[in-house]
């Protein structure tokens, strides 16, 4: 026998969904509330009717923009109710609109009043359209703005592509019914669709292959192949990662993660996702870079959606063409999804404009070593010509770079920034010029990741915090003294 839900555990509206496409839907009123509901209305194919004597001009315009909208340019009469679908009182002026709900329940049309909720029928919730699923979330209410933080949530998780997905099953469905017996059955081939390689390809924009992996699995072969998504887990700051890679954590049976991921941001993932920690720091590989493609080619032919998340950006120094090359050859699908990266979430933190008109208009991204670990002097032009120079994984090759750069004919003065984990809790930003750049390698207290900005942009950063590059080595030595 089931126990009855405590009265403030129960509900004094019940969700429903109301047919409106190609039915009348009339909003009465001229203003910003009936602007409003027309916006929102539009999402739908309902035939919308807005009824009002005067109105103002972004409603006009929205109105005359719209097909399927149109104005009645009268007073509000109870007869231009009939037959309505919907009917909202908008006025925005409170007997109009007792007016309008009271014809309304009179003809026995379902009403809404704009901020009067004590006159409503029905409530509008905050609406997440992916046609044709539609998701709607209401506070009966009490807390409209809770309702629109909770559809945000909602609008990271479900891809603007889940219409499509639904549609793809759509077509699918009377087949489904013809060649498999069973409810059980179904059921089973319903989840693999909407949460296996199906959906992943569809969500990646490859309806063809989606439709193919559809048809994989109706003709009974079930171990259908695997998805690896290259995600960029930005700096490290958890409300750096993107949506998409949000959801996709979510999602992923397997998350193939480097070491410059804070577990913060592994942690995002499901609880019971498999987790491989490769971690690639500069000269403590736990994993070779063949041994990963392996992994990623193994997880993948085994029917796992796997999340290799990657520090940054997987495309500026993350070896994604390597590993993207290894899943290609395999046949294995594949995506990517793009992170912050590290010269930008340096530059935002210190407030270094890496392009500024009269400046700079170039920019480069840049390593200070190669693979055999010389340092690169390809990029010492570009810096002399004026450009923004932004260099990854510098703080071993600091005095290098810096004496390439010298010996090309770049100024001792030119300003230089480097930031130490940055976007992080424990970001430090330190300040100087080119002269003092060789200072970085002798500090034994920078041992995290180092971003180097050089260019005469760092003179417009915000340096109230920076440490000074030589001032704190001094005041090292005096201590040490």
């Amino acid at each position: 026998m089931s126990r009855e839900l405590p009265k403030e555990r129960k509900l004094d509206v019940f969700p429903a969904f109301h047919k409106v496409a190609g039915r009348r839907v009339v909003i009465v009123g001229g203003g910003e509330e009936a602007l409003a509901k027309l916006r929102l209305l539009l999402q739908s194919s309902a035939r919308i009717e807005v009824v009002s004597a005067e109105i103002v001009a972004s409603l006009r315009e929205l109105v005359e923009a719209a097909p399927g909208a149109i104005w009645r340019r009268e007073q509000f009469r109870p007869g231009l109710l009939s037959g309505a679908a919907l009917v909202f009182a908008a006025s925005g002026e409170p007997e109009t609109d007792a007016a309008v709900v009271a014809a309304a329940r009179e003809l026995g049309r379902p009403v809404n009043a704009v901020d009067r909720p004590d006159l409503c029928d029905f409530y509008v919730g905050a609406l997440v359209n992916r046609a044709p699923v539609a998701v709607a979330i209401s506070s009966t209410g009490s807390g409209p703005v809770l309702a629109r933080h909770i559809r945000a949530r909602i609008e990271a998780m479900l891809p603007r592509e889940t219409g499509d997905l639904a549609r793809l099953a759509e077509s699918f469905r009377g087949s489904v019914s013809r060649v498999i017996a069973g409810a059980a059955e179904r059921r089973r081939f319903w989840a693999r669709f909407f949460s296996g390689a199906v959906a992943a390809n569809l969500f990646a924009g490859r309806t063809d292959a989606a439709r193919a992996e559809a048809q994989r699995l109706l003709n009974g072969e079930q171990e259908a192949a695997g998805f690896v998504w290259l995600v960029g887990a930005g700096p490290g700051a958890e409300d750096l990662l993107t949506l998409r890679a949000q959801r996709l954590l979510q999602e992923a049976d397997v998350i193939v993660h480097d070491a410059l991921v804070p577990e913060a941001v592994v942690a995002m993932g499901r609880r019971d996702a498999l987790r491989h920690p490769v971690g690639k720091r500069k000269g403590a590989h736990s994993a070779a870079q063949e041994e990963i493609n392996a992994l990623l080619v193994r997880e993948a032919r085994a029917g796992k959606r796997v999340v290799r998340l990657k520090a940054g950006d997987p495309l500026v120094f993350g070896r994604a063409g390597e590993e993207l090359a290894a899943l290609r050859a395999a046949g294995i699908g594949c995506d990517i999804v793009p992170g912050v990266t590290a010269a930008l979430a340096a530059a935002a933190s210190a407030q270094i404009p890496l392009t500024l008109r009269g400046v700079a208009s170039q920019l480069v991204f840049a390593t200070g070593h190669d693979k055999d670990g010389e340092t690169l002097p390809a990029w010492a032009e570009l810096a002399l010509r004026g450009a923004t120079v932004a260099v990854y994984m510098g703080r071993s090759v600091a005095a290098r770079v810096a004496a390439r750069l010298t010996e090309a004919g770049l100024a001792d003065a030119t300003p230089v920034a480097v930031i130490e984990n940055a976007a992080r809790d424990n970001e430090v930003f330190y300040s100087g010029t080119l002269a003092d750049l060789a200072l970085v390698e002798s500090r034994k207290e920078i041992d995290g990741p180092v971003l180097i900005v050089i260019g005469d942009v760092v003179a417009e950063a915000d340096l109230a915090r920076a440490r000074p590059l030589r001032a704190s080595l001094t005041e090292r030595v005096t201590a040490a003294a």
